[in-house]
C-alpha cells in the first residue's frame, strides 16, 4: 500500500494508517449507497422520561416521608430530654408526657386516666436511649 498517489473522491482512504476505511464508517461514502434516515426516538424518549420521572418522584416522596418521621422523632426526643423528671427512666418501660398549667413539660409514670394534666403522649425508652412514640389516640396530636 505504498502507493501515495491521489485517490478519487469516492474512495475512502486513510493516509495515516494507509488503509481503506469505507466499510468502517457509520455513514454512506458514495452516491449509490442507500439513504440513511435517523429513527424517530421521540415516542420512546417521552415514555421513558415519564417512567423515570415517576420513579424519581416516588423515591423523593419516600425520602421526604422518612425525613419527616426522623425530624418528628428528633423533636419529641429533644422535648422529652428537656422535660422535667426526677427519676432515671428504665429501658422498655412506658412513660407519659404532660404539660402543666404553667407551661412546663414533665415526664411521669402516671397514666393519662389517673391525672388531670394535659396529656402530650406516651413513650417508651429503647436500648439506644431513644424515645419511641407509642400509638395512642392522644398521640396523633402535635406535641407542642
Amino acid at each position: 500500500m505504498g502507493d501515495k498517489s491521489k485517490k478519487p473522491d469516492q474512495v475512502v482512504y486513510n493516509e495515516e494508517t494507509e488503509k481503506y476505511e469505507a466499510g468502517l464508517l457509520p455513514y454512506a461514502t458514495n452516491s449509490s449507497a442507500p439513504k440513511i434516515t435517523p429513527t424517530d426516538l421521540t415516542g420512546w424518549k417521552n415514555s421513558n422520561v415519564s417512567k423515570v420521572n415517576h420513579q424519581i418522584k416516588t423515591e423523593y416522596e419516600e425520602l421526604r416521608n422518612q425525613y419527616e418521621k426522623l425530624m418528628a422523632q428528633f423533636e419529641y426526643n429533644n422535648l422529652i430530654y428537656s422535660a422535667e423528671f426526677s427519676f432515671e427512666p428504665i429501658v422498655g418501660q412506658t412513660y407519659h408526657l404532660y404539660k402543666k398549667k404553667n407551661g412546663n413539660i414533665f415526664l411521669s409514670i402516671i397514666s393519662p386516666n389517673e391525672c388531670n394534666f394535659q396529656f402530650k403522649g406516651s413513650f417508651k425508652l429503647n436500648e439506644d436511649k431513644m424515645w419511641i412514640r407509642l400509638n395512642t389516640k392522644a398521640n396523633t396530636k402535635s406535641l407542642k
